[in-house]
């Protein structure tokens, strides 16, 4: 009886998040009155923790609302936007919600940024103020000068120590006053889910950030999504969050999620491997949220005896690849995985709402995976000028149709959220997003009829050699499957006089090895065994660690830009050479025959 009660719990949880009325642009809903109404029905409870500090919901309303009456004696109002530019901590919150309660928006900058691409992002949104932590004070001094912010009244520094004073270009703005008597700001009842809450930075592949636009419709729906029907976390619940809060899966997936139940969450200024397990144990955390290559660092980590005894049942993220997504849930007695597919500036998502074991579940909004040339990079199309759709287990790009449901909100630059778009696709004055990314679906046994979803590649890292498409996640799948290989990261470089683009692999092997004492045999064996001729990697790099983006994702471009150009790389590089089975140290004498065109891959 459990089983099917269990399979009906599922059923029901599903079919109401799928069939859920469309709440309108004018409706009342926001970040902030979620707040307000934890501190008014549980005070005493736990918001949020962070190294030594424990906030109740009662005290980090009532540090909002300060934030917010200091905010609007400045000036701020509804539909300004506000900058802010803080590590991941108690006060970084406590800021975005000040912001938020006045329904000014919220403008996440990544806290690496600095120079060139940080005066672009808090130009780019026209920020009225920008509230900074003490902590990145000398990036932001750095650009005053190129901003249209002035010294003495724009900059509102909230500081690391109490100790710590404002330089004397800011104001001092502090995070920590709670005073009971300040009432929650009116504007707050005011602020409607159509309203724009925050502005998300995309990192992109070229040129600089842009700014996506989320709605608290969007934001709130996610938050939503992750929290009842993915984890289905409560009040009791603990969230464990070391992403970054300025992007939008630490922010909206993690930290609202946990605000949309009431549930308490452990802010961690960044991801430490080694005190992951210990930090969970220790704040007794029922879930955590992931992304990227997050998880393969957990599992590069010696195994231990108490791997599955912690208090971890739910977890939510994306980027969990299929090569390691079950030894990962057995090793660490993970109950459920909520592996979902979104982007910052997308229009819909999937969410593996199931439970299924490697896919990124199913949409609740009209999708199309239709045929793409990698080689030409563009979209095939039929007679008529319309996309033609892939069939089951097809790899296509992937297509989000624009509808009332599901509003492309797009960028802050108009030009740029054109170019996402489609017009025509299937059938004449439809319109649809296109994600830049190819997904295949997958069978799953039975799920009430619906389509489940495998993230296959960008479009970018997707690519073509010997008249075949080569997908870089799927190759790096099977190389890391290597006893002696913790990471691979793979990308297509180009060879002069070839067509397409060779396989290249950045490997990082486990603690104790290196090219002196690996295994060349064994190592070329396994991908030559397991690998097509078209897909195997003609160059590796060894690193002592993978190059990330500050969101844990693999970044390519640096490593493709330097390929194998023994000018440019400074790390061991080995090559397949033409009729050879075993991979062999890159010396100049073959760079140069490479370079001339005298080797015929």
């Amino acid at each position: 009886m459990g089983a099917i009660s269990n399979f009906f719990g599922d059923l029901k949880v599903i079919l109401g998040t799928l069939t859920q009325p469309n709440p309108q642009d004018d409706q009342v809903g926001s970040l902030a009155l979620l707040v307000q109404q934890h501190a008014q029905s549980h005070p005493q409870d736990i918001a949020l923790l962070c190294e030594n500090e424990v906030v109740t919901w009662q005290a980090l309303n009532s540090r909002a609302n300060r934030v917010a009456q200091v905010l609007k004696s400045q000036g701020v109002e509804h539909g300004d936007c506000v900058s802010i530019f803080m590590q991941n901590r108690i006060e970084f919150v406590v800021a975005l919600l000040g912001v938020t309660k006045l329904g000014a928006i919220g403008g996440l900058i990544n806290t690496n940024l600095t120079l060139k691409p940080l005066t672009h992002c808090i130009s780019l949104i026209q920020s009225k103020k920008c509230i900074f932590g003490e902590e990145l004070t000398d990036a932001l001094a750095e650009i005053r000068g190129d901003l249209d912010l002035q010294d003495g009244r724009d900059y509102l520094f909230v500081s690391d120590s109490d100790a710590s004073k404002a330089p004397d270009w800011a104001l001092n703005l502090s995070c920590k006053d709670a005073a009971d008597d300040t009432p929650n700001p009116v504007e707050a009842a005011s602020i409607r889910l159509g309203d724009k809450a925050f502005y998300v930075f995309t990192s992109g592949t070229t040129g600089l950030p842009k700014a996506a636009i989320v709605s608290y419709k969007r934001a709130l729906f996610a938050a939503d999504l992750s929290s009842k029907s993915v984890m289905r976390i409560n009040r009791q619940d603990r969230m464990y969050n070391c992403l970054p809060l300025y992007h939008g899966t630490g922010l909206m997936i993690g930290l609202m999620a946990t605000f949309q139940v009431g549930a308490s969450t452990v802010i961690k200024r960044r991801l430490s491997v080694s005190a992951f397990w210990d930090d969970i144990r220790r704040y007794q955390c029922t879930c955590f949220v992931y992304i990227g290559e997050f998880i393969r660092y957990l599992m590069s980590r010696p195994a231990q005896s108490n791997d599955a005894q912690n208090p971890i049942r739910a977890i939510i993220g994306n980027g969990l690849r299929p090569d390691i997504w079950e030894a990962f849930q057995s090793r660490f007695n993970i109950e459920r995985i909520g592996e979902f597919y979104a982007a910052s500036e997308g229009n819909g998502g999937f969410a593996n709402v199931f439970n299924k074991t490697c896919t990124v579940g199913l949409s609740s909004v009209p999708v199309k995976l239709v045929k793409y040339d990698v080689a030409a990079d563009e979209i095939l199309r039929d007679n008529d000028g319309h996309c033609i759709e892939v069939g089951n287990g097809e790899t296509g790009l992937l297509l989000i149709q624009v509808t009332d449901k599901s509003k492309f909100d797009g960028y802050t630059d108009a030009e740029a959220s054109a170019k996402k778009l489609l017009n025509d696709v299937l059938e004449p004055g439809d319109q649809y997003f296109n994600s830049g990314d190819l997904m295949k679906t997958v069978d799953v046994g039975f799920a009430f009829g619906q389509k489940h979803y495998q993230f296959v590649d960008r479009v970018g890292d997707t690519f073509r050699w010997k008249s075949e498409n080569v997908s870089t996640n799927e190759i790096a799948e099977i190389i890391n499957d290597h006893p002696d290989v913790v990471f691979s990261n793979v990308y297509g470089v180009e060879i002069p006089g070839a067509d397409g683009r060779a396989g290249m692999a950045a490997i990082v092997f486990r603690e104790g090895i290196h090219l002196g004492n690996i295994d060349l045999t064994s190592l070329s064996e396994h991908i030559v065994k397991n690998l097509p001729s078209y897909a195997r990697p003609l160059f590796l790099r060894v690193l002592k660690e993978l190059p990330t983006t500050t969101t844990h994702k693999l970044q390519k471009n640096d490593l493709r830009a330097e390929a194998y150009h023994l000018d440019r790389v400074d790390d061991d590089l080995l090559v397949l050479k033409p009729g050879t089975t075993c991979y062999a140290r890159l010396d100049t004498d073959f760079y140069d025959k490479i370079i001339s065109r005298e080797v015929a891959f």
